[in-house]
């Protein structure tokens, strides 16, 4: 009988054909390498709810929830950023004008959160365009500084006419019935949000963002309207971080100037750090990964910014390209024998 040669070939070779987004598929191993990662992350994200508190105290409950919260913020980075060429520092703003849009619907209307939120996404987004509007022209620097302002005005300019309750803010906005509700409303939100965005980005409208990073003229050149499309744009990132900020202002029933606190705005660029720039999946577990870790050094008191700052520095400058890119790389070099 003939001895059957084999050799090595790499589990991804003959299944992409053109794109990411279209395989020829022949095996059932060829499908749960496709199909593996996406399950993985998905269980995983459903699970937290179950596997955390019992481990951790009650308390843990709520982190899940800000971790949501903050990868909310870090898609919008993300796609901003890698996808449109827009590095926007605007996350607490987003989170500002959500926050207080779901808290005034709330207290005015005497609307439920099933109703608040995806108005305070709506309205919110469309705020938050509008007053950036005048920034999209600008690049690089100058517009992630414009966005910084934003919220330091904004928190200044409630400060100081007292208005939507002042330092006070906005008391008694309505919860949610439960924990559960709570918890796992917010995760189907994320995981939608960012296979809608991953479908998105790899559709023709994401071509166009590219071309809008990349050459902005040959856009221009092509007829399209580049302020059209980085408006679309901003309007996509700060619909995401608005949902975020009208289902924390109903966690925390209570909406206030602190929304627009800094920690929005850094946090999510350093969860894109940690994660990985340009996957969007990356910054979303880079969130999942430094807010519990935040948390959990609050026990350190002020030291917890040495700690911390330590964390950034050491994934800088040893995995700068992030945990999502170096595990993507690993996984698409898994090797499979075959006959020659």
């Amino acid at each position: 009988m003939d001895k059957v040669e084999r050799r090595k070939e790499r589990l991804d070779r003959g299944i992409k054909v053109r794109t990411e987004g279209i395989y020829a598929v022949s095996s059932w191993q060829e499908v749960a390498y496709l199909v593996l990662p996406r399950l993985v992350l998905i269980v995983g994200l459903l699970l937290l709810p179950l596997i955390i508190p019992p481990l951790f105290g009650p308390y843990w409950k709520r982190v899940i929830s800000y971790a949501a919260i903050y990868g909310l913020l870090a898609l919008g980075f993300d796609f901003l950023a890698h996808f449109v060429g827009l590095v926007s520092l605007g996350g607490a703003f987003f989170i500002g004008v959500g926050g207080y849009t779901a808290a005034i619907l709330n207290k005015s209307l005497g609307l439920s959160p099933l109703f608040t939120i995806p108005m305070a996404t709506v309205g919110g987004a469309i705020i938050c365009t509008l007053l950036l509007l005048p920034a999209l022209p600008l690049r690089g620097v100058y517009f992630a500084i414009v966005t910084l302002m934003y919220p330091l005005a904004l928190m200044r300019i409630i400060e100081a006419l007292n208005i939507f309750g002042g330092t006070d803010g906005i008391l008694g906005v309505a919860g949610f019935p439960n924990t559960w509700i709570e918890q796992y409303l917010i995760i189907f939100i994320v995981i939608f949000a960012l296979f809608g965005l991953r479908r998105l980005v790899n559709e023709d409208i994401g071509l166009v963002f590219r071309g809008v990073k990349d050459n902005d003229q040959s856009v221009r050149a092509s007829g399209l309207s580049i302020t059209l499309y980085k408006a679309i744009a901003v309007f996509i990132a700060s619909g995401l971080g608005c949902l975020g900020g009208a289902y924390l202002a109903h966690i925390y029933m209570w909406s206030g100037i602190s929304q627009f606190a800094l920690d929005f705005s850094v946090i999510p660029i350093a969860a894109t750090v940690i994660g990985g720039g340009g996957t969007l999946v990356g910054p979303l577990l880079g969130c999942f990964f430094l807010v519990p870790i935040s948390e959990w050094l609050r026990t350190f008191g002020t030291l917890r910014i040495v700690f911390y700052s330590v964390i950034l520095m050491a994934f800088i400058m040893f995995r700068s390209e992030g945990i999502m890119v170096y595990a993507q790389r690993k996984y698409h070099q898994f090797q499979r024998w075959v006959k020659v």
